[in-house]
């Protein structure tokens, strides 16, 4: 799912394919409106500033915010972005129509149980990292008082190495948390840099990863995976930096350092303190519970440990592929909302991942195959949940030849590549190319 910042750099957060409806009135469940509401109240006080202050065009996005009214928050918030808003303003305007995407284009339902769910799992006093845009904004929204850390305090990894997110963090919670200095994020960014410039050297960049060293010797690094990369360190120093606080997580972006310390928690992570070398039964038995439980209101409860791939590509071709719903014993609301299902896929996905990690680094037959286990039954769950989600797909894919079982991965490939949002999509084509040529 795009992140925010990622939509702003793009220029593509516009009001032109916003539906003109009144957000709050619309809404059904209206405890999740009297708190997107309430929400709002927040923000506009923690914005404060007298009116003679404010940039034009806050008037008007904090007028439509109050009222409900999408179409002019984020025709009001297009005006904002183009005048460089800076501050807490401006975080506070990202949050609100953060939120307001996720209620109006994820369904009312599925965000509301996607913020509560998540805020219903972490402890009171705790850490909590936001990753994706629904894992920041509606957490953030569902919460008594962000501003005031109420149940938790709430941080996105994905801002961190920005020093006007980071001065933000500490006008709201720098007398509770200890918040990385500028000169942390100095250290940590000639930190990465030096690991990069070594593993440059040494051939060992990971995929993607833009790191070039220029005529002077000097190292230059860029794009989303270095950012992440000083992300994550920021996020180490604030979770050692406060260590009377446990610390959640919904991932945005795979950090290394943080796999051995994560260990599944209802749908997010809990991100330990020390390493462990494997999982415990407990935890594995509990996830595993906890998501098939879960998921079965959205889809049904058919997919279990026994179900086979080709079983699961039948359903995905079946519900998402012809919109068939015969003999359909889940939530057709779930299925035709784009957005709520990617939140769900993405959530399993990143659970996926970390048992995918674990089978690699396993050194006992028994401890391996528990965690590929762990890995296959997520992985079918994440994709079930959503087979045209990217991340998914190609995790899923990935999991499956590591396991040489190429047949299964073709069938998932190409599954994708016959419904409807992935259709034409030519890296998913080459996907399938390069998988039927090692069949």
């Amino acid at each position: 799912m795009m992140a925010l910042a990622a939509v702003l750099a793009a220029g593509l957060v516009g009001g032109c394919s916003k539906t003109q409806r009144h957000l709050y009135s619309a809404m059904q469940d209206a405890p999740a409106a009297a708190q997107l509401k309430q929400f709002v109240d927040q923000k506009k006080l923690q914005a404060g500033g007298a009116a003679n202050e404010a940039p034009p065009g806050w008037a008007p996005f904090l007028a439509a915010a109050e009222a409900g009214d999408w179409l002019t928050v984020s025709n009001s918030f297009n005006q904002l972005s183009q005048q460089r808003l800076h501050g807490t303003r401006w975080e506070a305007a990202k949050e609100i129509l953060g939120a307001f995407e996720a209620f109006d284009e994820g369904d009312e339902k599925y965000a509301a149980a996607f913020g509560r769910d998540i805020v219903a799992s972490i402890p009171p006093g705790s850490i909590y990292f936001g990753g994706t845009d629904p894992g920041r904004f509606v957490v953030t929204a569902m919460c008594r008082s962000q501003v005031d850390g109420d149940p938790f305090f709430v941080l996105t990894q994905n801002a961190l190495a920005d020093s006007t997110y980071l001065d933000y963090l500490r006008q709201m919670y720098g007398s509770k948390l200890y918040i990385p200095s500028p000169e942390d994020t100095q250290r940590c960014f000639q930190d990465y840099s030096a690991d990069a410039q070594k593993r440059l050297q040494d051939h060992q960049l990971r995929p993607g990863e833009d790191v070039q060293m220029d005529a002077s010797g000097h190292i230059r690094v860029s794009g989303q995976i270095a950012v992440m990369q000083i992300n994550g360190l920021l996020a180490r120093i604030i979770q050692d930096k406060n260590p009377d606080r446990e610390v959640y997580l919904e991932e945005s972006f795979p950090l290394d350092w943080m796999y051995p310390q994560l260990e599944p928690h209802g749908p997010i992570f809990k991100l330990n303190r020390q390493p462990s070398a494997t999982l415990s039964d407990d935890v594995v038995q509990a996830d595993h519970d906890y998501w098939a439980q879960y998921i079965q209101p959205m889809i049904g409860g058919w997919l279990t440990d026994e179900t086979s791939v080709a079983t699961v590509c039948s359903f995905a071709e079946k519900t998402f592929g012809r919109h068939d719903f015969t003999g359909f014993q889940g939530d057709r609301r779930f299925v035709e909302n784009d957005y709520a299902h990617k939140m769900f896929s993405k959530l399993r996905t990143s659970i996926a991942g970390l048992y995918a990690w674990r089978a690699g680094q396993a050194t006992s037959a028994v401890d391996k195959e528990r965690m590929a286990a762990s890995a296959d039954l997520a992985f079918r769950q994440a994709w079930a949940l959503c087979p045209y989600e990217p991340e998914a797909m190609y995790g899923y894919v990935s999991f499956l030849m590591g396991q040489n079982r190429v047949g299964e991965a073709i069938q998932i490939a190409e599954t994708t590549s016959q419904l409807p949002p992935a259709k034409g999509d030519s890296q998913v084509k080459q996907l399938l190319m390069q998988l039927k040529r090692n069949r």
